[in-house]
């Protein structure tokens, strides 16, 4: 297919743009096969260049033969272009529409962008398994990298290498993933150098009603245990859903098979129900009515904070679980590809330090989300505003970011980002022009040729000049582990994303500086503190008239 064959009108002159907050521009609309472009010969006006892969929904209206085309995006924009021109606004909606919806992931922008830029570092090959496994290998000798995966026979949403208990060979991971949804038995997701705990991921085991058990998947799991102790199983779905799953053939793990594991139930919403939280939420937040309790009301009722609040909850207990209670930590929900995923990287970057950094947490997203088989491409495929009914849309990845900016608002300097290197993760896994987040997983990134034919993502960010605008000023490492509150009063809407677009420029920069310097205020008296708590501790250390020799 050509693109030319969906661009009727592929020019239009005297188009009037609008956008919230900024004064309107009037240029020239050309249509690419990925870009809607407005250019301008105005002074000091910016080009606006829209990927069509952004484009969620667009209305139309028509007074006399002045055409209007309303573009909401998936970063949460909504635009209003004023078309001359009855015909021409009907071919500019009508292209706008097929060109946003392409089937074909091949005909994705990714594909045809050519960087201007020189690629220092391949992205591709910064976060590969084996170099993951070799810091693995300097804390302890339990675990091995396996190839039982490598054609992606055994589970199709897993890598190729994957890092199990040493003790445990093949035949026993394939026996332990036929007893696992989707054949996702248990693999290691972070190891807690501390005390040597462990944090392990899977899907839910498929008990069924008769309850089935697996000699396999039990000697497997408790491979992780030392001597001694005791395990805890983190399941994010209520006690009645699970019991739901086994009607289905799903299930849980039955205690008295798994006597040394306690499980726990912990409730995060499903990706559709995540879904009409975002669609409720960006609809509160477009409200013009101006009523401060109608805002509120209308907040509450989408139940974003209330997710958010429930993933940073069961984050804390599996941190708790590892750090304080020294017990390993399994944690699953259904298919362990949405919830899980948030709950296992939360809980690494509350207690890991290196997750906390620019490059720790890009390895985070490699290994937790993008190797560990969430499906982007299903996921992100519509935003907020989209007319058609959600199939498997729902803003798992967003709601993880959310939690991440939550954290980092708690604990400003222990961050080497800062809030724009979220906000562009978000707007990069809806519409982009580089090749990470296409495909639901490593084996579709495989079949695509996404590291031969696209650029990564982290080409780009990891160069000096662009690490800049994403460096946190106020970053001190922080060694201990944080412990976020979840407390109603300390969780915030995340103004940069759902209000960014409502909201003067002006206004938020003085919002940022008045709490930069509010910062910077408590990081000083935070520095005293701990420099009266030296003095102190020197003081105790000295020789004492009083002591006894």
């Amino acid at each position: 297919m050509e693109f030319a064959e969906l661009i009727k009108t592929p020019r239009v002159d005297g188009v009037v743009l609008h956008r919230p907050f900024m004064p309107t521009v009037e240029g020239t609309l050309c249509l690419t096969g990925h870009h809607l472009i407005l250019s301008s010969r105005q002074d000091n006006t910016e080009e606006l260049w829209l990927l069509h892969a952004n484009i969620d929904s667009i209305e139309k209206r028509f007074i006399g033969s002045l055409g209007t085309i309303i573009v909401k995006c998936k970063d949460l924009r909504v635009i209003q272009l004023d078309i001359p021109g009855m015909e021409e606004c009907l071919n500019i909606a009508n292209s706008i529409e097929a060109l946003s919806t392409l089937d074909s992931v091949s005909l994705m922008y990714p594909f045809f962008y050519r960087p201007l830029f020189e690629v220092i570092e391949d992205g591709w090959q910064l976060f590969v398994p084996e170099e993951a496994f070799k810091d693995l290998e300097s804390m302890t000798d339990e675990w091995r990298l396996s190839e039982v995966n490598k054609d992606f026979s055994v589970c199709p949403s897993y890598p190729s290498l994957l890092t199990v208990p040493k003790d445990i060979d093949d035949e026993s991971l394939c026996k332990a993933a036929s007893f696992r949804h989707g054949g996702r038995f248990p693999v290691l997701s972070y190891y807690h150098k501390k005390n040597g705990m462990v944090m392990m991921r899977a899907a839910q085991p498929l008990t069924g009603t008769n309850g089935r058990r697996c000699k396999e998947d039990e000697k497997l799991i408790n491979a992780t245990l030392c001597a001694g102790k005791r395990g805890y199983i983190i399941d994010t779905r209520t006690i009645a859903v699970a019991q739901q799953a086994k009607a289905r053939g799903g299930g849980f793990e039955q205690e008295a098979n798994y006597p040394q594991w306690r499980r726990i139930h912990k409730a995060i919403e499903r990706s559709n129900v995540l879904q009409e939280s975002l669609i409720k939420l960006v609809e509160a937040c477009n409200d013009q009515s101006h009523s401060m309790d109608r805002w509120l009301s209308k907040l509450e009722a989408s139940n974003w904070q209330s997710n958010v609040k429930e993933i940073l909850t069961t984050a804390c207990l599996a941190a708790q679980c590892i750090d304080r209670e020294g017990a390993s930590v399994l944690v699953h929900g259904t298919e362990g590809t949405d919830s899980t995923l948030q709950v296992t990287s939360l809980a690494q970057i509350i207690l890991d330090p290196a997750c906390r950094t620019i490059r720790g947490f890009e390895a985070l997203i490699e290994r937790e989300w993008l190797q560990a088989g969430h499906p982007f491409q299903q996921r992100c495929a519509q935003s907020a505003y989209s007319n058609g009914k959600p199939r498997s849309e729902a803003p798992v990845f967003l709601l993880f970011l959310d939690c991440v900016w939550q954290i980092l608002r708690q604990f400003p300097c222990s961050f080497q980002f800062n809030e724009n290197f979220l906000i562009m993760l978000f707007e990069h896994t809806y519409a982009s022009q580089f090749g990470t987040f296409l495909g639901n997983c490593v084996a579709e990134r495989v079949k695509l040729q996404l590291s031969q034919k696209t650029v990564s993502l982290w080409s780009w960010v990891n160069r000096p000049q662009e690490l800049e605008r994403f460096l946190n000023p106020l970053y001190e490492p922080n060694n201990l582990v944080i412990w976020p509150s979840v407390a109603p009063q300390s969780l915030l809407l995340w103004e940069g994303v759902f209000l960014r677009w409502n909201r003067s420029t002006k206004c938020l920069d003085e919002a940022h500086q008045e709490m930069v310097h509010i910062i910077e205020y408590n990081k000083e008296l935070q520095n005293k503190v701990n420099s009266l708590r030296r003095q102190l501790a020197q003081l105790e250390t000295e020789d004492s008239p009083l002591q006894t020799p």
